[in-house]
């Protein structure tokens, strides 16, 4: 029943995700990346440590896990919110979800698990789907080329990122208590962010009804409510188990998108984006699971 319960906590969670990317491009136009992560996160690290402090300070705080997961947490926003300033809201969330076949790779490093044919095969239909989805065709000179815009590259780079960061949180879970885990990584990523502030040009700031909203829907659900959950829900359930799950994001973020903002894609994109969901559920569905530190199955 618990792992129930947290399989179905991390499917509102990837809902909630699902439908940021066309909030958080909108906010875009008028905040620049860094400013925007920093406000993101310090409001869920303030929201954290107001609803926490008092269980951490029972239980202490361990900061060596949190800073790591928070570290790579940062990188992934990076790559994601500098990505989503030059590409389109459904694009970057199929290239995000690009993350969940590369789990058991990650995994591979850690617990020794080789991937299997299938898993291999998945991630190359998965590559094929992002290769449709991403190239753009260009009339030259020798003919038909083929050219992967910046900001697609940055959101498969966030993939990666992501990736790592999902094996991160269900092995750490699993050894440390969630609210610590969750308050470091968010605190840290927050004071990643503001440092980051200063060596960034150039700054932009315009506080908008589309940035507060942005700060406001990112910064206390799709980022205190949503990682505080995952911390919880991984404790229940395994690394690869949550990746699964994480396959509802990019359909929900292309739903959001086309009725929010009537984004298209072409039929070369929709082609892609089944077979990036092709790849990602023949990994998911037939491998066996990458433990979590003892996360049952």
């Amino acid at each position: 029943m618990r792992q129930l319960r947290a399989e179905l906590a991390l499917a509102g969670v990837t809902v909630i995700w699902g439908t940021t990317f066309v909030i958080v491009k909108a906010a875009l136009a008028d905040v620049s990346t860094y400013v925007f992560l920093a406000m993101r996160f310090w409001l869920a690290a303030a929201a954290l440590i107001l609803i926490y402090a008092r269980t951490l300070r029972k239980s202490g705080v361990r900061l060596g896990p949190g800073a790591l997961a928070g570290t790579i947490l940062f990188i992934a926003y990076v790559f994601q919110t500098t990505g989503l300033e030059r590409t389109t809201p459904s694009k970057s969330a199929f290239l995000t979800g690009l993350s969940i076949p590369m789990v058991p790779f990650v995994g591979s490093l850690v617990y020794k698990i080789w991937p299997r044919r299938i898993e291999l095969a998945g991630i190359l239909v998965a590559s094929v789907g992002m290769a449709l989805i991403t190239l753009s065709p260009l009339r030259g000179d020798a003919g038909w080329r083929w050219q992967m815009s910046p900001g697609d590259l940055l959101s498969f780079l966030c993939a990666v990122t992501f990736a790592i960061h999902i094996v991160v949180v269900g092995h750490y879970s699993q050894l440390d208590g969630f609210q610590s885990l969750a308050v470091v990584q968010i605190a840290v990523a927050a004071a990643l962010a503001a440092v980051s502030v200063g060596f960034a040009a150039p700054v932009r700031f315009h506080m908008t009804p589309a940035v507060a909203t942005a700060v406001v829907v990112t910064g206390l659900l799709a980022t205190a409510l949503a990682f505080t959950t995952q911390a919880w829900a991984q404790q229940y359930t395994s690394s690869t188990r949550a990746a699964l799950i994480f396959t509802l994001e990019p359909p929900v973020a292309w739903l959001t998108s086309y009725v929010l903002t009537g984004e298209r894609m072409a039929n070369r994109g929709k082609v892609g984006a089944g077979l990036i969901l092709l790849g990602i559920l023949a990994v998911e569905l037939t491998k066996v699971t990458i433990p979590s530190a003892g996360a049952p199955d």
